[in-house]
């Protein structure tokens, strides 16, 4: 019986990136679904964590590192081999498992584009200062990204606005104090 994989701890910066498919072929890759169209961290990182379905008492902070020796498109998904998984039996143990890689492992994004994991929790400011809320997501509609900005205020239920995450509003992101300013009113 092979001795049991060493578990690992989740960093804090750890940023879930994708799951494993299952496992493709005989020679131990496996088939990994991104969480986004532009998979850049999975490419650039040859550490990844991964996560398998919890079962009975397995602490959810924990994670198998695994060393990634290869990595390519295929598809809308990609393939990927590992030092750990060298036949399809060890691959398909993985079947399921969410795939984590530390934030500071992560390329740097080009000049004026930003990761969406960056600005989740910054706060949102006016021309004028006034405070607007804080960005608790981001969605896609296909032409632009939006910023879901919430704001707390006396009602239990948050105002919620969204913001067109476009040149036309977006004034700054000032990522180091943690801040976006836009060309947007309380009343919009």
């Amino acid at each position: 019986m092979p001795p049991e994989p060493q578990r690992a701890e989740l960093p804090p910066d750890a940023v879930e990136v994708g799951r494993i498919a299952d496992a493709w072929g005989i020679k131990g890759w496996f088939r990994v679904v991104p969480h986004s169209a532009s998979a850049e961290a999975l490419f650039s990182s040859r550490r990844w964590l991964v996560q398998l379905p919890a079962h009975g008492a397995q602490r959810l902070h924990d994670a198998l590192p695994l060393t990634i020796s290869q990595v390519r498109r295929h598809g809308n998904a990609l393939l990927a081999s590992a030092c750990q998984t060298p036949d399809r039996a060890a691959a398909e143990q993985l079947k399921g498992a969410r795939i984590f890689i530390a934030r500071s492992d992560f390329p740097a994004p080009p000049q004026g584009e930003y990761y969406w994991v960056d600005l989740i929790g910054l706060k949102v400011l006016n021309r004028e200062g006034v405070a607007l809320g804080q960005v608790k997501d981001i969605l896609s509609n296909g032409a632009q990204d939006i910023l879901v900005v919430s704001a707390a205020g006396a009602d239990p239920k948050p105002a919620q606005r969204l913001i067109p995450f476009v040149e036309a509003y977006v004034d700054n992101v000032d990522l180091p104090n943690r801040r976006i300013t836009v060309d947007w009113q309380m009343d919009y």
